[in-house]
């Protein structure tokens, strides 16, 4: 049989030595790159180095090396020689660690040097022409290629088509990893028009959001994973959802006021059923968790500090979680939830997009993040009577819990602490009726947190007859007026804030 020629050119070297010396059983001849021609040479395997091949020497310290018709006329001929180029059927090519290198802080000009070029070409060629020639850039196809060769004399038409889409789905992600890198460098905003985010799947999930439904994790290079395990089992697609809602309430927490006070929230399906500020991480969890205890049971807790002894201790009497989180634990807080071996507990740090992504109908929704936090001085105060300093902070709190519900989102707040929430209602006076029904008589001299304005005074009325005390909201109905008479009729403290947190 006549020689074949294969072209090897790896920056990963792991497995090929072994993977040459099948090849030059099975009658291939090997060209190489100066690298790689030197560990197949030290290794006492027979090929030809490029420049050898080419007669033209690397130039611009290795930058081209592979950019030469002998080498992209073989690749891309039809199987057969032609103007005195040889057919190359084969081509091992991995690229420069471009991604890799992302996290170590390099400088500009050094990861510049790491954008492959020749290595992109040599994979797209071969790829195109997988009719004639087998394309590999994973090692862990090197053994099914030489299985299919030693079995057939050649790979299959079939294997070459499904190596090409690897090949050429692999060179789209490291395309698109370069273009994030460009992007950030110029501190462009997301919302280009045409958009490459790189994603490469970091966790295969159980199922999704129900036993019949595929579920992964998909990951972009530019961010360290910002949770880890510490115990327990594996997380399912529902609990990433859970745990980011804890993420985004954790660490989107900033007030000046509440500087020496512990948060704690617990989220069901998405949503909070309970957050609360306390002077101890223990008594966080309890004001917390006294918000809704009922619907607490198998849901997910989040602190934005350190759990320790005492809160573990009162979190395993307490209530059955599926997942804990926080920045850190200490050792003997994790000895003792480690005694609930269905329990997972993950430890969250900041690291995060400033942008969210959703499919939907034939394409996807792109939108930054809501990062607004409202503080006292963005207060406008519609009625007479002037709220105490107690209700500021409820109400500061307050408006920052409903950002985090369903909308129409309803909060009401007392002492620091969620006593009733309502959300994921069509009508706005719905979520007000469970947020009261929720809280009881807890409610009295609480204040109540929209997340949208009030379209009727139908919910103020409510809320008087109720004990609110005050309430907060964007304001921007074409009922204002309506609204702000119902308040001061009822002697309500009405606050609008000019910021809507709908989240749908």
């Amino acid at each position: 049989m006549e020689k074949r020629l294969s072209l090897i050119s790896v920056y990963d070297k792991e497995g090929i030595v072994d993977f040459a010396k099948e090849l030059i059983s099975l009658n291939f001849e090997i060209i190489a790159t100066s690298k790689t021609y030197e560990i197949l040479k030290n290794n006492n395997i027979n090929c030809i180095e490029i420049s050898e091949y080419t007669g033209f020497k690397e130039i611009l310290k290795g930058r081209v090396k592979t950019l030469h018709p002998l080498i992209f006329g073989g690749i891309l001929s039809f199987g057969k020689e032609e103007e005195g180029i040889k057919p190359i059927s084969m081509v091992v090519c991995n690229l420069y660690p471009f991604e890799k290198k992302l996290l170590e802080n390099l400088s500009e000009e050094e990861m510049i040097e790491l954008i492959d070029i020749g290595g992109v070409s040599l994979l797209r060629a071969g790829a195109k022409n997988y009719k004639y020639v087998t394309t590999i850039f994973d090692k862990e196809d090197y053994p099914i290629v030489i299985s299919e060769i030693k079995k057939y004399g050649n790979t299959s038409l079939e294997l070459r088509r499904k190596l090409a889409y690897k090949a050429l789905n692999y060179v789209a992600y490291y395309d698109s990893i370069i273009a994030e890198y460009f992007r950030k460098l110029n501190n462009e905003i997301i919302f280009q028009d045409y958009l490459s985010l790189p994603m490469k799947k970091g966790l295969k999930l159980r199922y999704g959001e129900n036993p019949h439904q595929n579920g992964f994790y998909y990951e972009e290079p530019f961010l360290k994973r910002n949770f880890s395990y510490l115990w327990g089992k594996e997380l399912s697609y529902n609990n990433l959802l859970d745990i980011n809602s804890v993420y985004n309430i954790i660490f989107d927490f900033d007030f000046l006021e509440f500087k020496d006070y512990k948060l704690c929230c617990l989220i069901k399906h998405n949503t909070p059923c309970g957050i609360a500020l306390g002077k101890t991480t223990k008594e966080a969890f309890e004001k917390a968790y006294l918000s809704d205890p009922v619907s607490a049971f198998g849901g997910i807790c989040g602190f934005n500090c350190e759990v320790d002894k005492e809160t573990a201790e009162k979190i395993i009497e307490t209530v059955f979680l599926e997942v804990i989180c926080a920045p850190a634990f200490k050792k003997e807080a994790l000895d003792i939830l480690k005694k609930k071996k269905n329990l997972r507990i993950i430890k969250l740090e900041k690291n995060e997009n400033n942008f969210e992504i959703r499919n939907c109908l034939t394409g996807y929704l792109l939108q930054e993040r809501d990062k607004k936090i409202i503080k006292e001085k963005d207060f406008k105060l519609m009625t007479k009577r002037k709220p105490s300093a107690r209700e500021i902070k409820d109400a500061l709190f307050a408006y920052f819990c409903v950002k985090y519900v369903k909308s129409n989102g309803i909060v009401i707040v007392k002492d620091l602490a969620t006593v009733g929430i309502g959300g994921g209602q069509t009508s706005r006076v719905d979520s007000v009726e469970i947020a009261i029904k929720k809280s009881g008589k807890r409610c009295v001299d609480g204040v109540l947190a929209s997340d949208g304005f009030f379209p009727f005074s139908d919910s103020i009325e409510l809320a008087a007859k109720n004990g609110i005390k005050v309430i907060i909201e964007p304001g921007g109905s074409i009922r204002d007026e309506e609204v702000i008479k119902a308040a001061e009729e009822n002697n309500i403290t009405l606050i609008f804030t000019n910021v809507r947190h709908f989240r749908h």
